[in-house]
């Protein structure tokens, strides 16, 4: 399966504006591609005005992508603020190549020491979707600091795990070692889709990543914007779990 990862510099909370750079993106591309990931909050930036962006899931951020993943005839992970009863949600979408919505996945874990927890609800539980009969376990930004989640990923034998993020330079380090520690303890492809850049408070150098089953990086895109396009063989994640069947030996205590 082929993913483009758009790692790329959103203008801050203009979503009309970065539907047409995305845009510009995806009709540059030659390559086929069988999904497109985005970062988190993907037309606004980490914004913390979550009322004032927030939208129903079939709203407008889900129609622009709907039809641009059936024009292009590829599947999307979105990040969108979701409207809520209390609070809105921050949540990835996944939309197939026919434009349905397949499964949500609402962020477990706000990051409370930008205060986002003040301003978002939390989501409760992990999610998986599938693609073309790979298995795909989803999370946004902080959930990576958070190895309980990804465990039971690992338990539903999944063959990727997503983090869609707005992770910013100061603690880059610890994006790229919790990604390839995650890829390592659950013997699977991790993608983490970045953002560059700069918001109001924070500089972002993206370190956009793709790491393979042994955690080894096969591709990682730094302080630019751009597609970087990968491919992932489930087959290979089987191998990997054959020849070291250390996931038998967990156990959830």
């Amino acid at each position: 399966m082929k993913i483009g990862l758009l790692q790329y510099s959103p203008v801050w909370e203009d979503k009309e504006a970065n539907k047409q750079k995305i845009l510009s993106f995806v009709e540059k591309t030659e390559e086929k591609i069988d999904l497109l990931i985005l970062p988190e909050m993907s037309l606004t930036g980490f914004t913390m005005n979550s009322e004032q962006f927030a939208e129903g899931i079939g709203g407008d951020t889900f129609r622009f992508f709907s039809a641009l993943a059936q024009e292009k005839s590829f599947d999307v992970f979105v990040g969108i603020i979701e409207r809520g009863k209390q609070k809105p949600f921050n949540t990835l979408l996944h939309i197939n190549s026919k434009g349905n919505l397949i499964k949500l996945y609402r962020k477990v874990h706000p990051f409370s020491y930008s205060k986002e927890n003040l301003f978002y609800n939390a989501g409760s539980k992990p999610v998986t979707t599938k693609i073309k009969k790979n298995l795909i376990g989803l999370s946004i930004c902080y959930d990576l600091r958070f190895p309980e989640l990804y465990r039971k990923y690992a338990k539903k034998h999944v063959h990727l795990i997503v983090d869609i993020a707005n992770w910013p330079d100061t603690r880059i380090e610890h994006w790229r070692t919790l990604l390839k520690a995650r890829a390592i303890e659950n013997q699977c492809y991790v993608a983490g889709v970045n953002r560059v850049g700069d918001d109001p408070k924070l500089h972002y150098n993206g370190c956009t990543s793709f790491y393979d089953p042994m955690g080894n990086l096969l591709a990682e895109v730094v302080e630019e914007e751009k597609l970087l396009i990968v491919e992932m063989n489930k087959n290979y994640v089987n191998e990997v779990r054959e020849k070291f069947p250390f996931l038998d030996d967990m156990k959830m205590i």
